[in-house]
């Protein structure tokens, strides 16, 4: 579990006058560079309960399917229905009351009532959410906090339902892409699982009296053959076990983390899956630049989201932005640019719109989860359908084999 220490923070708005704020920094020193103000309107800076930003299962923690799905807080529902109400002028506290009311599932309505009640406390909204973290993830709560400052909350509630929208989006194509190969592995391990544990049994016992004139393969099969008679309840057990395996073994994280290593390893593949992780990191850095977040803070956010591969990059690009370093220089500096998004950043801290240049940057990229999608289809399918042929193909040979020399034999 990563914890980030809260702070309350009271300071001097040139505006508004004192405010009070919480605030997640990694110590007192950087909360200034966090919310993007000079150190000499800080008042006054008290500790608070060290907020839980994350927690991901241990190493080897098995998360078994039948307990792993839960039903997830509909979230981008929620901004959208929200963002709706709030434009047609329907003050705050109200329109959460309106949301619940329409809930019937309690794992829905539940968080929202824990914010309501804290609202009508007189906490600010993102103080609210922050007693529903695991509900309310910190990006969520950033955009929110930053929209207290602006006061353009339906805008920002539009652009995470916007972005929201778009993980569900990639992560449906990916998974519809690789639907296919997957049944098809299923559908050849089960051609193969009949084959050997209830063809062969049948096929042993006429053709086990050629002895050693079988070939090598035909005899394996043969002996495979005749211990699934001999065992079925076993055999079966351990078809069931070939079936099962792979989908348990999906379930460690150890093991998701090696298929994840492999392939990013992939020639074809692996730049694809790099290229998408980085418009992810310029999508949620773009909506968080655009709602105001100060863009130390907005780094720090994006860290949870991106893949683990880029957060070491990540984090020192964090740390040179700290000291002062230009977002672009420090992104080109890490491997964290692309060349088309180097030069719209570029001309985002020009401009001052890098949250926007930094969405086009995303937009541009979604066209390489097109291209993945084609290389699944067009690469990895016939692929794996030229593998499986050839193992059943060598199966069906090895099976005939036995019977063309018997019929020779007779003749």
């Amino acid at each position: 579990m990563i914890v980030v220490p809260l702070f309350t923070v009271k300071l001097l708005d040139p505006l508004a006058g004192v405010r009070t704020v919480s605030v997640a920094a990694s110590d007192a020193q950087a909360i200034a560079s966090v919310m993007g103000i000079e150190p000499r309107r800080l008042m006054s800076v008290t500790p608070m309960t060290a907020l839980a930003v994350s927690a991901r299962p241990t190493r080897w923690e098995v998360r078994w399917p039948w307990r792993w799905r839960r039903p997830r807080f509909p979230l981008r529902l929620l901004s959208q229905e929200l963002a709706v109400l709030l434009d047609a002028g329907i003050p705050l506290l109200e329109a959460l009351l309106t949301l619940r009311e329409k809930e019937a599932d309690a794992k829905v309505s539940a968080p929202m009532s824990a914010v309501i009640e804290q609202l009508e406390q007189g906490q600010s909204f993102s103080q609210a959410l922050r007693h529903c973290d695991p509900v309310f993830n910190e990006l969520f709560i950033a955009v929110v906090a930053s929209s207290e400052r602006s006061g353009q909350l339906a805008l920002v509630l539009r652009e995470h339902a916007a972005y929201l929208s778009w993980v569900e989006a990639l992560r449906s194509k990916l998974i519809g892409a690789s639907i296919y190969p997957a049944l098809l592995l299923l559908a050849s391990t089960a051609v193969v699982a009949f084959l050997l544990l209830f063809v062969m049994p049948r096929f042993a016992g006429v053709i086990d009296s050629l002895g050693q004139g079988l070939p090598w393969g035909s005899r394996v099969l043969v002996g495979i053959g005749q211990w699934a008679g001999a065992q079925p309840a076993l055999a079966l057990s351990l078809l069931l076990a070939v079936v099962l395996g792979p989908v348990l073994l999906m379930q460690l994280s150890a093991t998701r983390a090696l298929l994840v290593r492999g392939l990013w390893r992939l020639p074809s593949i692996g730049p694809r899956l790099h290229t998408l992780a980085l418009a992810q990191f310029y999508r949620a850095m773009g909506m968080l630049l655009a709602a105001g977040v100060p863009a130390v803070q907005a780094l720090q956010v994006c860290r949870e989201l991106i893949s683990a591969r880029l957060r070491v990059a990540l984090d020192a690009v964090v740390t040179d932005v700290s000291r002062g370093q230009r977002l672009s220089v420090a992104m080109q500096a890490h491997g964290l640019a692309t060349p088309v998004a180097q030069r719209m950043v570029r001309v985002g801290e020009r401009s001052g719109e890098l949250g926007r240049m930094l969405s086009q940057a995303a937009s541009f990229h979604d066209e390489e989860l097109s291209r993945l999608s084609e290389f699944i289809s067009r690469a990895v399918n016939p692929v794996l359908m030229l593998v499986m042929g050839v193992v059943i193909g060598g199966i069906v040979v090895m099976m005939y084999l036995p019977i063309f020399q018997l019929a020779e034999q007779v003749q």
